[in-house]
């Protein structure tokens, strides 16, 4: 059962440690080659997440840090990490190879100059979220209070990953802006999403917008933050299992995939605390779901509906 996790935080902790974590097999990260392996996840995205309290230019430079921490850490740690610059790279790969993929929270380093939006495509991104929680000057970001959607530059970005057959991500994004994008994007996901109905968190989807993704047909990815899966200490694998169940009943199954959210999370769902233990949520879904469901939620639902040219 391959398994894609559309996103983690593994970058920033790289940029953070300074160069000093190996990403091959060091214990400090959720996600590195070893537990990658373990955990039979076939294809990982990586975030770069900059700090929204840093200006433009500093972002711009954490940006530009982690870019090369992928390049010089993440892919050089085995001949048989494979760097996916085109979607269609995703149906060749081998039984042995990982696919690794880079994607953008936030693009508050981008100031507005698209010039390094086109940079950053050709360096291989492939989904962008306009923001994180914060605001900046494409849109607001879901934590800001007077709920703006996408600016002038936001749409532009958007139109900029249609051409380009970039994935447009609303996981973080305002409530007015989520809607922009549904009006606006030709592909769209929430990489790191969970239901709200079942888990009160503003960062959750509501059953409106959950609907609105599967009248799209776009994507919705579980994210495995304890505060986004259930409001109680101990959080488990069968708790995640219940916003499953919950888009399900919404006529979303075949909508459903992963985002892990790893090294970008403190607290840990019970049983899935690092890449190693993907093993573990597989086995609780055969438990739960048919097969072929199943195999949706791990890959299929997300290949089905990736840009193809």
């Amino acid at each position: 059962m391959r398994v894609i996790d559309t996103h983690c935080d593994a970058l920033l902790k790289l940029e953070e440690a300074n160069g000093t974590l190996a990403f091959k097999n060091s214990p400090e990260l959720d996600v590195n080659l070893e537990k990658l392996q373990k955990g039979k996840v076939k294809v990982q995205a990586f975030a770069i997440f900059t700090y929204p309290s840093l200006n433009t230019e500093r972002q711009w430079e954490s940006i530009m840090n982690q870019v090369y921490y992928f390049y010089y850490s993440v892919l050089p740690s085995s001949p048989k990490l494979v760097h996916i610059r085109d979607w269609a790279q995703l149906d060749t790969l081998k039984d042995d190879e990982i696919g690794a993929m880079l994607t953008l929270e936030g693009v508050g380093g981008l100031g507005n100059d698209l010039k390094r939006l086109a940079i950053l495509k050709q360096l291989g991104i492939m989904m962008l979220g306009l923001t994180w929680n914060d605001a900046n000057l494409a849109a607001d970001g879901i934590l800001e209070p007077r709920n703006g959607g996408l600016t002038t530059l936001g749409k532009k970005i958007v139109a900029f990953n249609n051409k380009h057959h970039m994935i447009t991500d609303v996981s973080h994004l305002s409530e007015r802006g989520f809607w922009d994008v549904i009006e606006q994007a030709d592909y769209m996901i929430a990489s790191h999403s969970n239901s709200r109905t079942i888990c009160p968190h503003v960062r959750n989807l509501t059953d409106e917008q959950i609907e609105a993704i599967i009248k799209k047909d776009a994507l919705i990815h579980l994210v495995y933050c304890p505060a986004f899966v259930a409001e109680k200490e101990q959080v488990t694998i069968d708790d995640l299992l219940k916003h499953i169940d919950h888009i399900a009943s919404l006529g979303g199954m075949s909508h459903i995939g992963l985002g892990s959210d790893f090294d970008g999370i403190g607290r840990k769902v019970e049983r899935l605390e690092d890449a190693s233990m993907t093993i573990h949520l597989v086995e609780a879904l055969l438990k739960h779901y048919s097969e072929d469901e199943v195999k949706g939620i791990t890959s299929e639902n997300f290949l089905r509906r990736i840009p193809r040219t």
